[in-house]
């Protein structure tokens, strides 16, 4: 089956480690949080610093479309797993 928007698609993973994260959350005062939950978060996984970091301001820059006024609706957070970083 042919797929239309392959940019939507899952990379394949590389087998290699990936200890830098970016934790996403949803702010203490979002309503989203009756439906997900108060514990609800999302953490994505990199290979390098780098990659997390690009991938940070990329997730946390204001939306082109956005409003004035408008917050961002989640707080991203960096995180580490320092057993896999070791490797």
């Amino acid at each position: 089956m042919a797929q239309c928007h392959e940019h939507n698609l899952r990379e394949l993973d590389s087998g290699m480690p990936r200890p830098f994260g970016v934790r996403v959350a949803l702010r203490p005062d979002d309503p989203f949080r009756k439906l997900l939950g108060a514990d609800w978060s999302r953490t994505h996984w990199y290979e390098t610093l780098e990659e997390r970091d690009a991938a940070l301001v990329e997730m946390s820059r204001k939306h082109e479309y956005s409003r004035p006024g408008d917050r961002p609706a989640l707080v991203f957070e960096k995180v580490e797993k320092l057993a896999e970083r070791r490797r």
